[in-house]
């Protein structure tokens, strides 16, 4: 069994660019593989512009999604993996140029109760500006618990509990869920040392009303883990601070 897959799902947005990019420029060993899920609902256009930096080209698939959401995307990847931890990052993340290096040294460093290791995210700000409300929104992912946008699991976890609830459609709890379910089932997660940047990408007028959205998805997470669920994954009450959903 190989170490270490990357799994990313994506709906085609640029940035995937510059996320391979960095991967194929950072300093340690690759990844025995890189599966990139393409979740768009009409792949009629190729999902990169451009081909896969050549680093990559022998280790990076294109698996098609159900555009069904991020957790769904996120299980096709991890379900095609054989390797024994999943690294999922989101399309919108800038690794740092010793991710790759962090990345291993987190895995092997882990004890064998532990479930999953979270990565650390920047989040750049405007200096000469208040923040807006949506790069504040953003920049909450510096603190959030078990983010997806930088998130290695053991796969003995994930199948332990059956990956990701595709009940969750949106970039919102499908995290926090996961998370949850891992540790009811006896595992520990923990912090690693590897960093990578987010950046704020442009949003529309309407971004604060599809955030909202993600409300929806509350009802699920208290009849899945009780009224008490926010305090345990770190949920804020209303507009959760958390990015925009790659399916959006």
């Amino acid at each position: 069994m190989s170490l270490v897959d990357v799994v990313v799902p994506t709906i085609g947005r640029p940035s995937l660019r510059a996320l391979l990019e960095s991967l194929a420029a950072a300093d340690g060993p690759l990844p025995d593989g890189i599966l990139i899920v393409d979740d768009r609902r009409q792949a009629t256009a190729p999902l990169l512009d451009g081909a896969v930096p050549s680093r990559l080209v022998s280790r990076t698939r294109i698996l098609r999604g159900a555009a069904a959401g991020p957790a769904a995307a996120r299980n096709t990847g991890w379900r095609a993996s054989a390797a024994e931890f999943i690294a999922f990052v989101d399309d919108d993340v800038v690794p740092d140029p010793d991710w790759l290096l962090r990345l291993r040294e987190d895995i092997t460093a882990l004890a064998p109760d532990v479930g999953g290791s979270q990565g650390r995210l920047r989040v750049p700000l405007p200096r000469d500006r208040r923040p807006t409300d949506w790069e504040r929104n953003v920049a909450a992912l510096e603190t959030a618990r078990w983010a997806t946008a930088d998130m290695v699991y053991r796969r003995a976890a994930l199948e332990a509990v059956g990956g990701f609830d595709p009940r969750f459609p949106r970039a919102y709890r499908e995290d926090a869920d996961l998370a949850l379910r891992v540790l009811d089932a006896g595992w520990r997660l923990t912090r690693g040392r590897r960093t990578a940047q987010h950046p704020v990408r442009p949003a529309d007028r309407w971004i604060s009303v599809r955030l909202q959205r993600g409300n929806a998805d509350d009802p699920l997470m208290r009849a899945l883990h009780g009224r008490h669920w926010r305090a345990r994954a770190g949920g804020p009450r209303g507009r959760r601070a958390r990015h925009v959903a790659v399916t959006a």
